[in-house]
């Protein structure tokens, strides 16, 4: 893809429409322009939980079925040190990433981070090295409230590791609001960015507030200057997947109440950065 055609490349995580069943999910994914999914599973959704319920033919079957594809699981209850376990049912759905939190010491600043960093990235490497051999790559959320959160963190890890197979799934939620700081760290990461969560902070995800202001995590809604950080997107030719996204309250509920519901209003941020793409904010 050169710098002259860039897109977004869409995946829909199936945490969005909570605990609603596959079969009534799937058929959504191509009306988010999509054909991909990211499976989560409890307490934000179930579908991985549902997959294992179902057998993996009848999975396999509906995806067939809906012309989907699993490109993405999404498995923060087992964390790093524990996704060798998910990585032979990934690679048979032909998944590619793994995305899960970090571990080790918080609130950590300076060569104090910066020395927990390494040593969290020696523990990482025969988990790396097990994701090259099944083509995934592991990608770290920089999550508030753990070790790999601030831009430091996160550039040290992947000069530590220094490995296709180990990237960051970067939220913007979790980081100041602030689109050049944001986007000079896209431009960091470079190649090492694995997945980018288009998710500001809005509001917050924590706090029962009016569903109106819920969604002002989502693009288009808050206040975040997405045209910034597509720019720096452009920049590095990223070619990894765009989840839109953001956490509901309580946690397990679609974003919005129907399944349809939910796919308009992912049309909807979808159509805000497209729009951005395509218009003059962006030059190549």
């Amino acid at each position: 893809m050169s710098q002259d055609s860039f897109r977004l490349q869409y995946i829909v995580g199936s945490s969005l429409y909570g605990t609603l069943p596959l079969v009534e999910i799937l058929p959504q994914v191509s009306g988010s322009h999509s054909d991909v999914i990211d499976i989560w599973p409890r307490v934000h959704g179930d579908q991985r939980e549902q997959i294992e319920a179902m057998g993996y033919d009848a999975f396999s079957e509906l995806l067939q079925k809906h012309g989907v594809r699993m490109g993405a699981c999404t498995r923060f209850d087992l964390g790093p040190f524990e996704l060798q376990q998910e990585m032979a049912f990934a690679q048979e759905f032909g998944a590619t990433l793994l995305v899960c939190g970090s571990k080790g010491p918080k609130g950590l600043t300076g060569e104090a981070l910066k020395a927990a960093v390494a040593e969290f990235a020696r523990a990482l490497q025969p988990h790396i090295d097990a994701a090259a051999e099944h083509g995934i790559t592991i990608g770290i959320e920089n999550h508030g409230n753990a070790l790999i959160e601030s831009p430091d963190s996160m550039k040290w890890l992947v000069e530590f590791t220094n490995s296709p197979h180990l990237g960051i799934a970067l939220a913007p939620y979790h980081l100041p609001d602030d689109a050049p700081t944001v986007a000079q760290l896209i431009e960091d990461l470079g190649q090492h960015l694995a997945l980018f969560y288009a998710w500001q902070h809005g509001m917050g995800c924590h706090d029962k507030l009016p569903k109106e202001q819920e969604l002002l995590q989502l693009p288009g809604r808050g206040s975040l200057d997405f045209a910034v950080l597509l720019q720096a997107l452009r920049h590095i030719d990223f070619r990894g997947w765009t989840e839109i996204f953001m956490h509901p309250v309580p946690r397990g509920i679609p974003i919005l109440p129907t399944a349809s519901e939910v796919t308009a209003e992912l049309e909807r941020a979808r159509l805000f950065l497209d729009d951005l793409v395509a218009g003059d904010s962006l030059t190549p």
